[in-house]
């Protein structure tokens, strides 16, 4: 419970002074998937105890939001405090190709999932699929 209250306070505050609805609603959708992948690295860091129906959970949201993500970019809205590059609307095709694939990793990785050890590789390709889309169409911080 205390873990969620802190997720959920900092996510508020990273989404401080957020003026375009459109740009908010993305940042909480990017957010809900970084807080299913927390989990799971906590898990596969031996920092929480392994529980598959989190897991699955976890993987359950993350593939939701990967299939929201070419909507949420539809409009082509931008906020200072957005971390969207112009690149996602130059290439949107592409775009919606890596969140469609984030989609059918974390849907062919669920069921799979059956002990602390494959969470690992599931963290890697995941997160490879990640970084895909993040290297070109995110702001680098």
């Amino acid at each position: 419970m205390a873990l969620a209250a802190l997720v959920a306070a900092v996510t508020a505050s990273a989404h401080t002074g957020v003026q375009n609805d459109d740009v908010l609603e993305r940042m909480e959708g990017m957010s809900a998937i970084a807080k299913e992948m927390k989990t799971i690295g906590e898990m596969a860091k031996n920092e929480a105890p392994f529980d598959s129906d989190a897991v699955e959970s976890a993987l359950s949201t993350i593939g939701a939001e990967a299939e929201r993500i070419p909507y949420l970019f539809t409009p082509r809205a931008m906020d200072p405090k957005s971390e969207a590059t112009p690149a996602i609307w130059e290439d949107f095709d592409d775009f919606t190709t890596k969140a469609d694939t984030l989609g059918a990793v974390a849907e062919a990785l669920s069921g799979h999932v059956s002990t602390a050890s494959d969470l690992v590789p599931l963290m890697r390709e995941i997160g490879q699929t990640c970084r895909a889309c993040h290297s070109q169409y995110r702001v680098s911080n």
